[in-house]
């Protein structure tokens, strides 16, 4: 006979004793009225007739009533203890096959669903501890980790800019680029080491003729790691989607630059078409129906929640690469709301500083109809929650240009003979796309006024400043240009003679080999934005200075001076601080120098671009593990029922 059946049972024959009790007392109580003399009951009138006594009938009415009660108070307790006892066993059973299957034996098809989503977690702080045992990050560190935590699954990238660029030069020949791109330099090194898919637009002139039928490519060239997905845009929906919404709207809306917005409705709809036309690419490139997709930069606000409604099961994170401004100044775009649900379609949203992270949460509380779970930091919006994480961005370490880059003595003769530079020069280099929020005007005027106040650097300190043409189809990037390039002109008129230019102005894509030689070879590197979510290119001199000599100069307002405080911070509003700093840089000991420049080469490889990426893979392994825990034992507890 089964437990279950003996409760049953034992139920029964009490609720029947309880019954049979209550029925005896009902029974007595009428005997012991009836037996009673009629004399006793109704006594006859005398003179001193007085009414019968109640007294004995009030008494057995009393007791009858209390034992009813009991004995229904009985019953209440008993089913309630049969229904805790007939559902506690089977409880106990399935959480003790949880814990540990049966001896001899494996769990039974109702456990192994929950099982196989609940051991990660049980698991994850002892995961989490072998990890930290194994030092640093590492490619085969984030290719190990993507393997434990999501199962070896492919991860697909959603990103704007290609990281390689197919081109057909002047002689016909075809050339591949890298694009001046802090984005490329930080995921291309994941990608190389996690494999998957790179969904971006194609915008080489050669893109199509080297991508199949599809818009497929493997690369990186001879090396075929990943695989590179090309969208296709045509003339108008390139100039609306990404030169007029994205950075003619978004771009000066979230940085503090002083230039003003611009919001047109074209613009919108082929933002949204494009989104729509990059989703549909993700759609084809997954390979199950809960992928793991990152979607990278203001580019793509809608995409997590197009993604959302085609694939509900999918792990989405969502990347901000600049800065999130504050609710006061996001409420002056027309689409606001439709922006914020776009990325709150994602599992979990990262930005550069726990800053950002802040003022998207207050945007979202302010303009939605959203709860903000500050423990959690996440914002819950139509029963959807939402993590929102600080991932300070980094670069590769070690970086894969060291193995095959010239000494730094080498890259120093080399910059020098090519600049025409005399022995004794010291140089100063700046290495940005050609944009205003970058403050390289303001770095110009830096050095200008380092030369006015400091007369014996004058013939000897030389400033080249690496431009990479940017936006060119933006009035207000080719207002830049020109300014640039007269600001530069003036500042050589003044100061300059006829073998020494202090500005030497550099307007040209220069490839990544290029740029590590001039990082290896400089004295000091101005990095002066005026408002820059993390900025790269700090990190990547501080990356190339194998010699641990060489000085940063660093704006406050870059993500990137939370961390290397040890180069020489400066307000770039502020030119005579910073022209100190340029002087303080110039004129430092080579044992200062390597004592700031070692503290910073820690960080930059404890903190590099793989643990970046690992700790958003992590997140994404916790988040999918819950989920499905959730989703059994929801599924659980109703079959119980």
């Amino acid at each position: 006979m089964s437990h279950t059946v003996r409760i049953v049972l034992v139920l029964f024959t009490g609720l029947g004793i309880l019954s049979w009790g209550v029925l005896e007392l009902v029974s007595s109580t009428r005997r012991s009225w009836f037996a009673e003399p009629a004399q006793q009951r109704f006594p006859p009138r005398t003179e001193e007739w007085r009414p019968p006594r109640l007294d004995l009938v009030a008494q057995r009415e009393t007791l009858v009533r209390q034992s009813v009660v009991l004995a229904f108070g009985g019953l209440a307790l008993c089913a309630s203890a049969a229904t805790l006892l007939l559902r506690r066993r089977p409880w106990r059973q399935w959480s003790q096959a949880l814990r540990e299957p049966p001896r001899g034996g494996v769990p039974g098809p109702e456990h192994r669903p929950v099982l196989q989503d609940a051991k990660p977690l049980v698991d994850r702080p002892r995961v989490e501890k072998e990890e930290g045992d194994l030092g640093r990050w590492t490619p085969q560190r984030l290719k190990q980790t993507l393997r434990q935590s999501l199962e070896g699954e492919h991860v697909v990238v959603v990103a704007n800019r290609e990281p390689y660029i197919h081109e057909r030069g002047a002689d016909g020949g075809l050339k591949v680029s890298h694009p001046a791109s802090g984005l490329v330099t930080a995921l291309e090194p994941v990608m190389r080491a996690c494999s998957g898919v790179w969904v971006a637009h194609g915008s080489g002139s050669a893109d199509r003729e080297t991508a199949d039928a599809k818009g497929r490519v493997r690369v990186p060239p001879g090396e075929e790691s990943y695989l590179l997905r090309r969208v296709w845009l045509s003339r108008e929906e390139e100039q609306g989607y990404y030169a007029g919404f994205a950075n003619e709207g978004l771009w000066p809306l979230c940085h503090m630059a002083y230039a003003r917005p611009t919001f047109r409705l074209e613009d919108w709809k082929h933002y949204q078409a494009v989104n729509q036309k990059f989703v549909d690419a993700v759609c084809e490139e997954v390979d199950s129906e809960a992928p793991v997709i990152l979607v990278q930069d203001y580019h793509f606000a809608l995409v997590p929640r197009m993604i959302r409604e085609r694939l509900p099961k999918a792990t989405v994170i969502t990347f901000w690469h600049i800065p999130w401004p504050n609710a006061e100044a996001f409420g002056v775009c027309p689409w606001r709301n439709e922006l914020l649900q776009g990325l709150l379609g994602s599992s979990i949203i990262g930005f550069h500083t726990q800053l950002h992270c802040n003022n998207f949460a207050e945007a979202a509380g302010r303009f939605l109809e959203s709860r903000i779970d500050r423990e959690q930091t996440a914002v819950v919006h139509q029963e959807r929650t939402t993590l929102i994480r600080p991932y300070p961005i980094s670069v590769e370490w070690p970086n894969r240009w060291v193995k095959d880059a010239l000494t730094p003595e080498e890259c120093r003769a080399s910059v020098w003979k090519e600049l025409g530079l005399a022995p004794d020069a010291l140089l100063g280099i700046g290495v940005d796309r050609l944009d205003y929020t970058k403050g390289i005007e303001e770095r110009l005027l830096a050095v200008e006024r380092l030369l006015e106040h400091s007369p014996e650097f004058r013939g000897r300190f030389s400033f080249a400043q690496l431009a990479a043409p940017s936006r060119t189809t933006i009035e207000r990037y080719r207002q830049l240009n020109d300014s640039v390039e007269s600001l530069a002109a003036r500042i050589n008129r003044r100061f300059g003679t006829a073998t020494y230019q202090p500005i030497i102005l550099m307007r040209a894509h220069h490839e990544p080999p290029d740029v590590f030689r001039y990082y290896r070879a400089a004295d000091v590197c101005y990095v002066s934005s005026l408002h820059d979510g993390m900025n790269l290119v700090a990190k990547e001199f501080v990356a190339a200075r194998e010699d641990e000599q060489g000085v940063l100069v660093l704006s406050q307002f870059t993500g990137a001076a939370r961390e290397l405080s040890e180069g020489l911070i400066v307000n770039p509003f502020d030119f005579e601080e910073a022209s100190r700093a340029l002087a303080t840089g110039l004129a430092m000991s080579e044992e200062e120098q390597r004592v700031r420049m070692r503290a910073m080469r820690a960080v930059v490889s404890e903190f590099n671009v793989y643990r970046w990426a690992g700790q958003m893979v992590m997140d994404a392994a916790r988040v999918r593990e819950r989920g499905r825990l959730t989703e059994r034992l929801t599924v659980h507890a109703v079959a119980l029922r």
